[in-house]
C-alpha cells in the first residue's frame, strides 16, 4: 500500500513504486480566503483532474515542460517528483480580486500588458505578496530562476488565452507553481494543477464567472460551471 507523502487543501500526493515518481489524487474539499471558508463538492476533485490534464497536454505539445505523465483514473494522475518552488506566479490580464481590493482599480478593467505578481507559498502567512529581491534575500529562488519564471509564465498566459478564447472564456487571471526535477534540479517544470481552482474564467459573451469565484461569492452552481468548462475545453481539443 503506498503511503500518503503530502495532503494540501485540495490534493494528496502519494509515494509510488519509483521513487521519482508520485501519485497525485485530486480532492473534492474547496476552500477559499486562507482556508477560513471550506466546503466539499462531489465530483470536484474529477472536473479538476479532467481540466488540468487536458491543458497539461496540450501545454505539454507547445513545448511547455509540466510535472504530468500519465492519468491513473479519474481522480489520479501520476506526476514527475519535483521539490516545489515557494514561489507562486501570479498573471493578471483583467483586474479582479485581490488586486482590485488592494488598488481600487474596478473589477473587469483589463490591463494594458499582462501583470505577473509573486507571492510566498505559506499558508501561515496568507501567501504574501513579493519581488525579485525578497525571493533572492529569502533564498527561494536564484535570479535566473525568477527570469525564467516570468519568461514561462508569460508563454504560458499567451498559450491559456489563446486556448480559452476558442472555449468561448475570458482568461482574467491565474496562478501558477513550478517545481525542480528530483531526478535533474537543474530543470523546473510547472507543477500542481491549471482548473477553475486556479483560473479566473468568464464566459467571453456574458460575463458570467466560470470559476472558484462562484465559491468564494456563494454565486451557487459551482461544480455546473466546471462542468461547462470541462465540456468547453474537450470541444476546443476535439
Amino acid at each position: 500500500m503506498s503511503s500518503q507523502l503530502y495532503e494540501g487543501k485540495a490534493k494528496r500526493l502519494w509515494a509510488t513504486e519509483e521513487p521519482n515518481v508520485l501519485r497525485m489524487e485530486f480532492k473534492d474539499d474547496a476552500t477559499a480566503f486562507d482556508g477560513k471558508k471550506k466546503a466539499q463538492f462531489e465530483n470536484k476533485g474529477r472536473l479538476n483532474n479532467a481540466i488540468s490534464t487536458l491543458i497539461y497536454a496540450m501545454l505539454e505539445k507547445e513545448g511547455i515542460p509540466t510535472h504530468f505523465i500519465r492519468t491513473i483514473d479519474e481522480t489520479n494522475i501520476e506526476v514527475k517528483k519535483v521539490e516545489i518552488l515557494m514561489v507562486e506566479v501570479i498573471v493578471r490580464n483583467i483586474a479582479a480580486g485581490s488586486f482590485s481590493r488592494r488598488t481600487g482599480v474596478p473589477e473587469g478593467q483589463p490591463f494594458k500588458q499582462p501583470i505577473i505578481e509573486f507571492s510566498y507559498k505559506s499558508d501561515e502567512l496568507g501567501d504574501p505578496l513579493i519581488n525579485d529581491d525578497y525571493i533572492r534575500e529569502m533564498g527561494l529562488a536564484t535570479p535566473e530562476e525568477v527570469a525564467f519564471l516570468r519568461k514561462s509564465a508569460a508563454k504560458v498566459n499567451e498559450l491559456l488565452g489563446d486556448f480559452f478564447a476558442k472555449c468561448g472564456l475570458k482568461l482574467v487571471d491565474f496562478k501558477l507553481e513550478f517545481g525542480r526535477l528530483a531526478t535533474d534540479p537543474s530543470v523546473i517544470v510547472l507543477a500542481d494543477e491549471i482548473s477553475p481552482d486556479s483560473c479566473r474564467l468568464w464566459d467571453l459573451k456574458t460575463g458570467e464567472k466560470m470559476d472558484k469565484d462562484r465559491f468564494r461569492r456563494d454565486l451557487g452552481n459551482v461544480m455546473e460551471a466546471y462542468e461547462e468548462v470541462l465540456g468547453r475545453v474537450k470541444q476546443s481539443l476535439a
